[in-house]
């Protein structure tokens, strides 16, 4: 089962479709929505006809219908067509599977039954899990992690016959984070604006989010040790609240000296070898890296972290009486700086 999982991709779910070597049932699930609704519209998109949807193509909802009804619809046969589509959505809403492992034992062959379970996942030490991967697929969908947002978006952007360049990569990361929906819809956006190439020009008169100030270029006039763009950014976060508070702003910080502290205990300190310690999918993504271990050791590193975290605390109250929130930040870019 774990072989099964780790190499059940949505490129492998997606490739399989294309190639009409259709599963009789596709249970869709995980935290992110994104993928799951990418491959139950491709379904929706690429299995039947516009004609054959009329009689061949149904919509149930979890919260509205049981798994009894779901499978009457399953058992029908197509009419016209070589197959039918049961598309489930809400399936986190269905309080009682079992009847499921009954028609897995001979599902209608003629039959895509596919399942959209949202924010959640359906338990693998369950029986009915083990059912459904021997027939068919149970897809996790996960949420992406920071460092593999990059690859998404220039993978995204690629496939859009456009490019993109880290600055711009970054702008989105920090600005949108990793709602993968969102970001799709953003980056159409962009690709409709666009030419050949998204910017960051293009990001700021489209979107919203400023090119100077963000905390991305903060990031980096700290990694650099630019005392002076620093200062303004933070100024400007302090005007800026409502779109800045420090509570968007702690985590990209601990996030890259969490990191960096990583980077300085890696087994090889060369761009690879920090590239592989960190997990890191892009060349680029490692190169502020190196930077910081020049520029910060890995006691100062460690301080930092601790720094971050008190200011956290105080931010909310703890042990703060009388410092704002702006006060809070400049004092911590302060003790980074210096």
């Amino acid at each position: 089962m774990a072989k099964k999982e780790s190499t059940l991709t949505y490129d492998v779910v997606v490739r399989s479709i294309k190639e009409r070597q259709f599963k009789p049932i596709y249970y869709l699930m995980g935290e992110e929505s994104y993928y799951i609704d990418r491959i139950a519209d491709y379904i929706a998109s690429n299995v039947l006809t516009d004609e054959q949807k009329d009689f061949n193509f149904t919509t149930l909802y979890g919260a509205e219908t049981d798994i009894n009804a779901i499978l009457m619809a399953a058992r029908r046969y197509p009419m016209m067509s070589d197959y039918q589509v049961v598309l489930v959505k809400e399936a986190q809403n269905l309080k009682n599977l079992d009847p499921l492992s009954v028609y897995l034992k001979s599902p209608q062959p003629q039959t895509i039954l596919v399942f959209c379970h949202k924010n959640g996942v359906l338990d693998r030490r369950k029986k009915i899990a083990a059912e459904i991967e021997r027939v068919g697929f149970l897809f996790e969908s996960k949420k992406l992690y920071e460092r593999e947002l990059p690859p998404f978006i220039a993978g995204y952007v690629q496939r859009k016959g456009m490019s993109i360049d880290s600055k711009s990569v970054e702008l989105l990361v920090d600005y949108i984070g990793s709602d993968l929906n969102r970001m799709a819809n953003e980056l159409d956006k962009l690709v409709i604006k666009g030419d050949k190439f998204i910017t960051p020009e293009l990001i700021e008169q489209n979107i919203g989010v400023s090119k100077d100030f963000n905390t991305f270029e903060l990031r980096s006039a700290l990694i650099s040790k630019d005392i002076f763009k620093a200062n303004r950014i933070v100024n400007y976060f302090d005007k800026n609240q409502k779109e800045y508070p420090i509570q968007k702003v702690l985590p990209t910080l601990f996030s890259y000296f969490s990191n960096l502290m990583l980077a300085h205990y890696a087994p090889s300190r060369t761009e690879a070898g920090v590239m592989e310690a960190l997990d890191l999918r892009m060349s680029w993504q490692v190169k502020e890296y190196m930077i910081g271990m020049k520029n910060f050791s890995a006691r100062k590193t460690m301080n930092i972290i601790a720094a971050i975290r008190e200011t956290d605390a105080r931010s909310k109250g703890f042990g703060n009486s009388m410092a704002s929130s702006g006060e809070l930040l400049q004092e911590l870019i302060y003790f980074i700086l210096h």
